[in-house]
């Protein structure tokens, strides 16, 4: 009223504004790389100054992220000049193997949601019990206490874990205590990046991604009072709070 000018025409304004990717002038980095989604059909990959909080990089998704995004994230940092000194990842299947070049932390909270999803949170076996115990010990222990203690473990369990028998439908012989078996192995696999906060310690590399996954949280409450935004408001809103949160 003020001003003469319709809402369609303020709305008109506000959408043809593009958000600016600030580049940040600290060019060596601990990326936490993580990406969150709303529904099967819309997310956000997004790298994080582990050091300084800011918002390194992000790619919008419509499909479930596979290793080329987090790959297309790493080669734009560096084509940027950014010399990433260590990364912190969760699950995708062989997102470590594939950025075997820096120095890789596997989240340790990841992984132990991972054991305790597997286990459930009432094993029904003594080793199950005990297997659950040393997995939430992982974020609060060393590497020598936790390695020892998974290695007396199996020296207790592993003919457990080995035991065999036949399903009743098939006739097969099969693992009689498979999630057992798979949440030993899930640590036991990713062991050589669980501690790498830990064998190098002078770069600061933190053991876990909770420094992006309390911002994916912010962002989602933050999102869920303006549920009827379109995807592309949703884009926009999502630039303007990494813009305004992350990168002063």
């Amino acid at each position: 009223e003020k001003y003469g000018v319709s809402v369609s025409t303020i709305q008109r304004h506000l959408h043809s504004i593009l958000s600016t990717r600030i580049i940040s002038k600290d060019k060596e980095v601990v990326v936490l790389m993580d990406a969150t989604y709303w529904g099967h059909n819309f997310g956000v990959l997004v790298f994080k100054d582990a050091k300084r909080g800011k918002i390194l990089w992000r790619k919008f998704l419509d499909r479930k992220e596979v290793l080329a995004d987090y790959l297309e994230g790493v080669e734009w940092l560096e084509q940027h000049c950014f010399h990433i000194k260590g990364v912190v990842c969760d699950g995708l299947r062989g997102l470590p193997q594939a950025l075997s070049r820096y120095k890789v932390q596997y989240c340790q909270f990841h992984q132990v949601k991972t054991v305790c999803a597997y286990l459930t949170r009432n094993p029904k076996t003594a080793a199950g019990i005990e297997l659950r115990g040393l997995a939430k010990m992982l974020c609060h222990t060393d590497k020598e206490s936790f390695v020892g203690a998974l290695d007396e473990w199996y020296e207790q369990w592993g003919n457990f874990i080995k035991e065999r028998s036949k399903e009743e439908k098939t006739g097969r012989m099969t693992y009689t205590h498979r999630r057992l078996r798979s949440a030993y192995f899930s640590l036991k696999h990713n062991m050589p990046w669980l501690w790498t906060w830990y064998d190098y310690s002078e770069i600061g590399i933190p053991n876990t991604n909770n420094g992006i996954e309390a911002m994916n949280t912010d962002l989602k409450t933050k999102l869920r009072v303006h549920n009827g935004l379109s995807k592309r408001h949703r884009m926009l809103f999502i630039d303007e709070y990494f813009r305004q949160h992350f990168n002063r």
